[in-house]
């Protein structure tokens, strides 16, 4: 019985997706036209100036980049709810971090844990072993 709702319950995460585990490759805000203000050399922690329209008013913000020249136009994400001078955007085409390796390692951890929450209960139904005197 334990063993089967092990199965049940790695068979409903497999198809629950990735957000089951917290992995998501959807970007968080809106993704606009910026103009370079500030460009940076690629020299230790290069951080740009870059002006855009957000929301019908014209912004500043930070660029976590390098490389571009003043006036280059690029495409940057601006978070959900941006507001005031102090905003951190990245680029469009950049990704946070792969997540390939997070679901498989989930699920294994998940198998795991039915695997021993199984085991418990066969010890605990068992009950306990009376050795024998020879």
């Amino acid at each position: 019985m334990a063993a089967g709702v092990g199965l049940l319950v790695v068979f409903l995460a497999w198809f629950a997706g990735p957000g089951l585990f917290g992995i998501s490759n959807e970007t968080k805000g809106t993704t606009v036209q910026a103009e370079v203000v500030q460009p940076a050399p690629c020299t230790g922690g290069a951080t740009e100036r870059v002006k855009f329209e957000f929301g019908g008013a014209p912004m500043e913000g930070s660029l976590n980049g390098c490389g571009h020249g003043q006036g280059e136009r690029i495409e940057v994400v601006v978070p959900d709810g941006a507001a005031g001078d102090a905003v951190s955007v990245h680029a469009a085409d950049a990704t946070a971090g792969a997540s390939d390796a997070r679901r498989p390692l989930g699920l294994a951890l998940l198998v795991f844990s039915c695997f021993a929450g199984g085991m418990y209960v066969f010890l605990v139904l068992r009950g306990p072993r009376v050795p024998v005197a020879a």
